[in-house]
């Protein structure tokens, strides 16, 4: 792939449907488009359905379930900065879905913990990404294939 690229001319190279930056940037906003009405009868922006699939999945695993989720560790996993990340959380206390509370043993750290309310949104949105399955008529090896195309390209850009 990488000589069909250093073959192509200036023009093939810089046409938009060309662009892996457009074509990434394109379907992310598709997709957030779709899960936009499922999010909405669960009450849920797409950031705040991100942070929920975290704390559900620290709290899911078998050595996990009884470790504290940090603000920090939430913005490793989401990739997000903390002046993102804050206000997200703030808004999300204020919606009864977290609780966020400084460490007794270092004041630094911030704990955050689900309420049952956000316990209870889990199987609601576990239908989410069966449902969005619909929208498409690519077969599971396609899927999938794309799925860990994409995580190689994550992991390859944060490892930069």
């Amino acid at each position: 792939m990488a000589n069909a690229l250093a073959d192509m001319g200036d023009e093939e190279l810089l046409a938009l449907d060309n662009q892996l930056c457009f074509l990434l940037y394109s379907s992310s906003r598709m997709m957030t488009a779709l899960y936009r009405p499922l999010l909405d009868q669960l009450g849920l922006t797409y950031p705040q359905y991100l942070v929920l699939l975290v704390m559900w999945e620290y709290q899911g695993r078998e050595g996990d379930r009884d470790k504290e989720v940090t603000i920090k560790m939430l913005g490793e996993r989401l990739l997000l900065d903390t002046g993102t990340l804050t206000p997200l959380l703030k808004r999300m206390e204020q919606q009864g879905l977290l609780v966020r509370q400084r460490a007794v043993n270092d004041e630094r750290k911030v704990l955050v913990s689900l309420t049952p309310r956000a316990q209870e949104l889990k199987a609601g949105a576990a239908e989410i990404p069966r449902a969005l399955l619909c929208h498409s008529s690519l077969g599971d090896e396609e899927l999938i294939g794309i799925r860990d195309g994409l995580r190689l390209l994550l992991n390859e850009l944060v490892s930069k």
